[in-house]
């Protein structure tokens, strides 16, 4: 199964904080934008998106179709086909995309402890 880019997004309460405490450990904002509430921030080949007030806990995020770079891959795992091989595993989704859809798409399942896991597809 091809995820696609990994990224930790973060629940942060105040963004301009962290921000800048993400830019003293070497992180540049690379998308996103204050005026939207959120940032993404990378160093190097590691991503992390600050989010303020957008969700209540952290959240690990994979973005299927896209490198470390938000760059298109030529050949990726469609969330749709993810989805399927998720549901065939009997692992219950707590949101699920339109199976027969195309594009853009989301699932989110939630492991044994409770962490959050967003399959997020952007193209």
């Amino acid at each position: 199964m091809k995820l696609g880019a990994f990224s930790l997004s973060l629940s942060v309460k105040d963004l301009q904080a962290s921000k800048k405490f993400y830019e003293n450990l070497g992180f540049t904002a690379f998308g996103g934008g204050e005026e939207m509430n959120y940032l993404i921030m990378k160093n190097e080949q590691t991503l992390i998106g600050l989010f303020h007030e957008m969700f209540e806990k952290n959240i690990l995020t994979f973005n299927p179709g896209w490198d470390q770079s938000a760059q298109t891959l030529s050949e990726f795992d469609d969330v749709r086909t993810i989805q399927a091989e998720l549901k065939s595993k009997g692992i219950p989704l707590a949101q699920e995309t339109d199976p027969s859809g195309s594009g853009p798409g989301s699932i989110l399942v939630f492991d044994p402890d409770g962490n959050g896991i967003l399959i997020d597809q952007h193209i």
